[in-house]
């Protein structure tokens, strides 16, 4: 009857200690599913499109005319339309000069990941080259980048525009803004209401099975052991002569 009875204890023993490894195993998986809905989603700015190399490149030093100003991003830019609607370049220097000008004729073209325009420089000096266009996840961005230009003799110089250019007035996109913090696209927030409701329902589930492991646990605990057998012989069956 000892020896059933310590056999009891021990296997009593063996099940807590089953039972409370799943708690803890559980707990940690509820606290890991948690974390990861609180920690949200990627944010919606690595969709963002970012350029790889401009022409000319920036802080480059320019001796001849460039054939086409470019901007060239990692993925394709939104070109909706095939006009390049919401895309613009702006060409103007030199800095020093009391008056910048402006060069090119405003039209953009769009070959995939890249925005480019035609334009002829002016006097020697720095320029700057301002650009906005659509990523390919609808936000607009934009950005400016700076070159020398030191024209060697034989090239021939343009006179430049006090304005901006609009295409000849047909440029759907506009001009250029000179780029500020605000010019780039703020990805929306995650809806904090969707989050909320995730960790709501999660953290439900955990509980509700950490309460059924709980109880699980107190069953076993407070189980009797069953009773000893007895050894009582058998009765004898008297004997009929």
């Amino acid at each position: 009857m000892r020896s059933h009875a310590r056999r009891h204890a021990r296997a009593r023993i063996v099940g807590t200690r089953i039972v409370g490894t799943w708690v803890v195993g559980l707990a940690m998986a509820g606290a890991v599913l948690v974390g990861s809905v609180l920690a949200g989603p990627a944010s919606p700015a690595s969709a963002h499109n970012s350029v790889i190399s401009t022409t000319p490149a920036a802080g480059a030093v320019v001796t001849e005319q460039p054939p086409v100003f470019q901007v060239t991003t990692n993925d394709n830019l939104l070109n909706l339309d095939g006009v390049g609607s919401g895309m613009a370049m702006q060409i103007s220097g030199p800095a020093d000069a009391a008056s910048p000008l402006y060069y090119g004729d405003g039209c953009v073209t769009v070959f995939g990941p890249t925005l480019e325009m035609e334009a002829q420089l002016g006097e020697p000096g720095e320029y700057t080259v301002v650009w906005q266009v659509v990523s390919t996840d609808g936000h607009s961005i934009s950005g400016d980048f700076s070159f020398t230009w030191q024209p060697n003799a034989d090239q021939q110089l343009a006179e430049g525009t006090s304005t901006p250019p609009n295409c000849g007035g047909t440029a759907s996109g506009g001009s250029a803004a000179k780029p500020t913090q605000t010019d780039a696209a703020t990805p929306a927030p995650a809806p904090e209401n969707a989050a909320l409701g995730d960790v709501l329902w999660i953290g439900a589930a955990v509980a509700a099975v950490l309460a059924a492991t709980l109880v699980t646990l107190l069953v076993v605990g407070r189980r009797k052991p069953p009773a000893a057998p007895t050894n009582t012989p058998p009765e004898e069956t008297p004997s009929t002569k």
